[in-house]
């Protein structure tokens, strides 16, 4: 029987690191001699394996496989059963005993996992993403409210409250057991909690209140330094399926709009593309330190002419009047 380019494909990963069944293996070989996209696909993780085998050999942690099986299944829950991402998990769950004594194929397939939770969460579950993927949080060890029974990684924030009056914030997690910890936002472990609540795709509460923590600290640049935080409010704006979300992580990233490159484009792509216009006059608005700026100038010219709204189109119209004026 002939091998449809959907399977070779799945097994070109096995076959690379030597993983493959002889007859398979046999069937491969006769698609590839046949089908030059599959070859191509082929040669890819051959020269892929290679430039790995130069590097030094990292197994994945069984923290890091737990995390990254835990964020597939959720994807999976949202999607028919016969759909690829159901597929992939079946070949995972196949195969992992399998990739246990090849480390660097184990660490490739773990990029998928974390690529389809990521794909699955923004997309098909909340709009949604990662291309961003969630990280695993290690909290720190200056913090005096971690006991030595806390030491596992943790598995999800629960909630997060910020103290009337303070700058103190409570931030409760699940781990095995469910536990705690309060500080400042200045805290390295309590951002980190903060950054693991922002992605919380099943607390829409948890993802709000950390989101709007994140963006306050932006706000008044002292959070922002951190590139991790940066990133998981771009994540926000252009992915989350909440409009207050949406509206509080562009309003964090104000302040870096001039400077920063990576948030301006953020802005822009939330300007082109986001359903409400709520956040696109926003974004007009934040964008006016740079409208000179000519990758602005051209996305203005679009909204201007293309937009659903016009209002949108209206506003990014006298923007655009404006900046011909000054010039």
């Amino acid at each position: 029987m002939t091998m449809k380019c959907e399977t070779a494909q799945e097994r070109i990963a096995l076959a690379v690191y030597g993983e493959l069944a002889d007859d398979q293996k046999h069937q491969l070989e006769q698609h590839l001699a046949a089908c030059d996209a599959c070859l191509q696909e082929w040669e890819g993780a051959q020269a892929l394996a290679k430039a790995m085998s130069l590097l030094p050999v990292e197994e994945p942690s069984a923290n890091l496989v737990a995390r990254s099986r835990m964020r597939l299944e959720e994807a999976l829950d949202t999607l028919p059963h016969g759909g690829w991402l159901f597929q992939l998990s079946r070949q995972f769950s196949q195969g992992m005993n399998r990739l246990r004594s090849a480390p660097v194929a184990a660490s490739a397939l773990l990029v998928v996992g974390l690529s389809a939770g990521a794909y699955g969460g923004f997309w098909t579950g909340e709009h949604a993403h990662a291309g961003e993927q969630a990280k695993l949080v290690q909290p720190s060890a200056s913090s005096a409210a971690i006991s030595e029974d806390q030491a596992a990684p943790i598995a999800n924030v629960s909630s997060v409250v910020q103290q009337p009056g303070s700058k103190n914030i409570e931030v409760r997690y699940d781990r095995l057991l469910p536990g705690s910890m309060q500080g400042s936002s200045d805290d390295p472990a309590i951002r980190q909690l903060l950054l693991l609540g922002a992605q919380n795709r099943l607390n829409p509460d948890v993802r709000a209140s950390s989101v709007a923590l994140l963006a306050d600290g932006c706000r008044n640049r002292h959070l922002c330094d951190d590139a991790p935080v940066r990133n998981t409010l771009m994540v926000s704006l252009l992915y989350d399926s909440s409009l207050p979300v949406r509206l509080k992580a562009l309003d964090g990233l104000q302040p870096y709009i001039a400077n920063d490159t990576r948030v301006r484009d953020a802005v822009l792509q939330s300007l082109l593309n986001d359903p409400d216009t709520q956040v696109k006059t926003q974004a007009i608005g934040l964008l006016e330190p740079v409208q000179g700026d000519s990758s602005v100038r051209e996305v203005l010219h679009t909204v201007a002419a293309r937009d659903d709204s016009p209002q949108i189109r209206d506003v990014s119209q006298q923007v655009l009047n404006q900046v011909q004026q000054i010039q």
